[in-house]
């Protein structure tokens, strides 16, 4: 379950309440079918957005979708594929006339060992957990700064600013990189919209769910200071107050959820 409530402060300038209402907006979250992608859907649903549930597993992305109900709807994506993404900004624009949040969550992890990688994996990873974010960003980025509005939130990772481990560099490595496309779309969006990102510490996910080397994420989890690893549940709430109004004057920024495993 998922609450948005109302927060009334009284202070010397006044009583101010604050309510994260997304009403009228439209989101698009990529890898949304299930894991991170779902919970920071639902969030966003919940918070009064109409949400397009974009994921290369159409099938699963419609079911996610059904679920929602009302004002939810299923789109294809291939992150890997400049085009596809082209296309789902102008699917989007097609069907729901406006795109007012991005949240570039679609990724992979596969575990390999640094002397394993080879140039095909590389390129693999590159060019989903890095390359379809920054062009989905530049589609969004144009129609954001002719309506003069827009929020672009990307998933990256606690690994960006640590390395990660030996069996997940090239991932690290495309985490990394997010920060500073992160900065970089901020200064282009401006002054129209926000660009931030949200970085997710260990996490017990679909992403991570077909590792087969369980002693990896307990060995993980021990260097959590909340000793516990994180849940798509835990991201969701950062993304819909990076994507309400509240958040306005906040961009180029990296909002740490990680349980205390690094603190900035």
């Amino acid at each position: 379950m998922i609450i948005i409530a109302d927060l009334t402060l009284n202070d010397e300038y006044g009583e101010q309440t604050m309510h994260i209402q997304l009403g009228g907006k439209t989101a698009v979250v990529t890898g949304a079918a299930r894991g991170i992608g779902r919970a920071i859907a639902s969030a966003l649903h919940a918070a009064g957005a109409q949400v397009i549930i974009a994921d290369l597993d159409l099938p699963a992305a419609q079911q996610t979708a059904a679920v929602l109900g009302e004002r939810a709807m299923a789109l294809h994506v291939d992150a890997a594929n400049v085009s596809s993404c082209r296309q789902l900004v102008a699917d989007v624009l097609s069907q729901a006339g406006q795109l007012d949040i991005l949240v570039n969550n679609a990724a992979i992890c596969p575990i390999r060992p640094i002397d394993e990688v080879d140039p095909a994996f590389f390129d693999q990873l590159i060019a989903i957990n890095l390359r379809g974010p920054y062009f989905l960003s530049q589609a969004a980025a144009q129609h954001m700064r002719a309506r003069q509005t827009g929020r672009i939130i990307n998933i990256s990772s606690v690994g960006g600013k640590t390395g990660g481990t030996a069996q997940i560099s090239v991932y690290a490595a495309t985490k990394a990189a997010l920060f500073s496309v992160t900065k970089s779309f901020a200064k282009y969006l401006a002054p129209y919209g926000t660009v931030n990102t949200i970085a997710p510490g260990p996490s017990h996910t679909d992403l991570t769910a077909d590792w087969d080397d369980p002693a990896l994420l307990e060995q993980m989890r021990q260097t959590v200071p909340l000793q516990r690893l994180g849940t798509p549940q835990d991201y969701a709430g950062a993304a819909v107050f990076l994507a309400s109004d509240q958040a306005g004057y906040i961009t180029g920024a990296t909002l740490d959820v990680n349980g205390g495993i690094r603190m900035d």
